[in-house]
């Protein structure tokens, strides 16, 4: 198993502490969120993802995949009628898969639910449209680029746009380019899925739509720290013989950032080597 940790949640560390701690704490690498590095995404280049990856690789990691694209700048949306707008939102996003590709990392995890949330007045059908052409449209650069593009189930208290890896699936037989995947985030399906979660993962990692899983607790904080039971969806990763990259994803940090990454990973990797 290749485990990441979502580095926004060693923050305020700087890179190099954050790295240092994931590495101590048994990461393989850290999913990095833009936020997280600049106020402004769009002054990310590639000499800053070369510095990072160095940094990353000094400490025995790598990193594996971007995620919260769009929380910097604030404003930005893919389903809006406006065209600027759009067309800002739409370079930003070409930015970060050449920054992703620049540090490594394989996979972008496309969430960010307020950015494909309908406007009032907006219905969610014609969001969902919108969201699908402006996927399709970075379906392209992905490509060259070598990244997969990961379009994200949300819960419904998050966005009322894709909640459910059957819907993912769906958006992305319809892109139909191989640069364009889903992912399956724990705590998200917990809340949209109504079949159990790891029965969902089993069905989309043999469709092969399925491409990046997170991994954390129906409450928000880290797996282990609640009441969902991991076991069985590691125990479909290790069945099928998954070999992409899970990562930790809490929201709520319990004690604190740091205390939630180490209890995380001693709880995955603990259930990972009992499993048969």
């Amino acid at each position: 198993m290749k485990l990441a940790l979502c580095n926004e949640v060693l923050r305020p560390m700087g890179w190099a502490a954050q790295c240092e701690a994931a590495a101590r704490m048994g990461y393989d690498a850290l999913e990095v969120a833009p936020f997280t590095l600049a106020d402004d995404p769009f002054t990310l280049d590639k000499p800053r993802a070369r510095a990072l990856l160095a940094t990353a690789r000094d400490h025995g990691l790598s990193i594996s995949s971007l995620h919260w694209l769009l929380v910097q700048p604030e404003g930005l949306s893919l389903v809006t009628a406006d065209a600027a707008l759009r067309a800002r939102t739409l370079d930003l996003l070409r930015h970060l898969i050449d920054f992703a590709a620049a540090c490594g990392a394989q996979v972008l995890v496309h969430g960010s639910p307020k950015q494909r949330s309908p406007a009032p007045g907006q219905s969610v059908e014609d969001a969902t449209a919108r969201l699908e052409a402006a996927l399709a449209e970075l379906a392209p650069h992905a490509a060259a680029a070598g990244v997969l593009y990961c379009i994200e189930p949300l819960g419904p208290f998050e966005t009322p746009v894709i909640n459910t890896v059957a819907e993912a699936a769906a958006l992305v037989d319809r892109i139909g380019s191989p640069a364009v995947r889903t992912m399956l985030d724990v705590s998200a399906a917990s809340h949209s899925e109504r079949e159990p979660v790891h029965a969902v993962l089993r069905s989309f990692l043999a469709s092969g739509h399925i491409a990046h899983v997170q991994l954390n607790d129906k409450n928000r904080r880290g797996p282990g720290q609640g009441v969902t039971d991991q076991r069985p969806v590691l125990q479909v990763l290790k069945d099928m013989h998954y070999s992409g990259w899970v990562a930790v994803e809490p929201f709520e940090y319990v004690p604190d950032g740091p205390g939630c990454a180490e209890f995380s990973a001693r709880h995955v990797r603990g259930h990972w080597r009992t499993l048969t």
